[in-house]
């Protein structure tokens, strides 16, 4: 894996997609026929509690709203799983593995994309006397105590093979957090994860630090003001880790 989404001196790297995923491509798992997207039958299904805007909906998709971790009740099983950006949101990942595991077809694929959101740097500058990293590190303990696991990307590919999936990838990611590269592509990167940040900071801090943590309201918002200094002048490159799995359900032992 190259470094090249990590240093400011790091000029455009030839291999960019060994560290970001390709542009364009969502998912990483082996090339398969158009059908196996259409997980058995003629619909695409996404479950979501999303808000979902009916006029952008295309006529082969449908949106069900359930509980994941609860036992699936789906006439039907799939070819193709694709599982993104949970994190925060599970409260046991091995019974979700197992239920995804269950609902996969034998010879099916699946594939997770999930972050660490813990924030580092590879150069150094990100140290633990600025309040972005004291903020985040107060926000993973604030998630852990509300029986979340805030840093799944790296576990995942350790569930996938305790569900029993095979022929199992494992690919990891350096995401910038801000403008701070030099090569345009990971800058670019870097500015929209800068601009979520900034946009969600209240959003993901206020009920964790309150409601768990104890903190006054007065408390957190002075505390992302320093934060939101910080980001805005780059006081340091730091980055986050996105962790891509994807493996196999084994065939029927009569299709081998």
């Amino acid at each position: 894996m190259t470094d090249s989404a990590s240093s400011p001196s790091v000029a455009a790297a030839p291999a960019r997609p060994e560290t970001v995923p390709p542009a364009g491509k969502t998912t990483l798992e082996p090339e398969h026929e158009p059908a196996v997207i259409e997980v058995g039958d003629p619909d695409e299904l996404d479950e979501t509690a999303s808000n979902i805007d009916e006029r952008m909906v295309p006529p082969n998709v449908k949106f069900e709203i359930d509980d994941v971790e609860s036992p699936w009740a789906h006439s039907h099983e799939f070819d193709f799983i694709f599982c993104r950006y949970m994190v925060g949101s599970i409260t046991d990942w091995p019974k979700l593995m197992n239920n995804i595991y269950e609902n996969t077809n034998p010879g099916g694929w699946v594939e997770f994309q999930d972050y660490d959101l813990l924030y580092t740097s590879d150069d150094g500058s990100l140290t633990e006397e600025h309040q972005t990293l004291q903020w985040k590190r107060l926000f993973l303990e604030a998630c852990e105590k509300a029986g979340r696991d805030p840093r799944p990307g790296p576990k995942l590919k350790d569930w996938v093979r305790e569900a029993d999936f095979v022929n199992i990838t494992h690919k990891k990611y350096k995401m910038p957090v801000g403008p701070w590269p030099k090569d345009p592509y990971y800058k670019e990167i870097g500015i929209c994860n800068l601009i979520q940040i900034l946009d969600g900071l209240e959003a993901f801090s206020l009920r964790l630090f309150c409601g768990v943590l104890g903190w006054t309201k007065d408390e957190v918002l002075v505390m992302l003001a320093l934060v939101r200094k910080e980001l805005k002048a780059g006081a340091f490159h730091a980055r986050f880790d996105l962790h891509v799995v994807y493996a196999q359900k084994p065939k029927a032992m009569d299709e081998e």
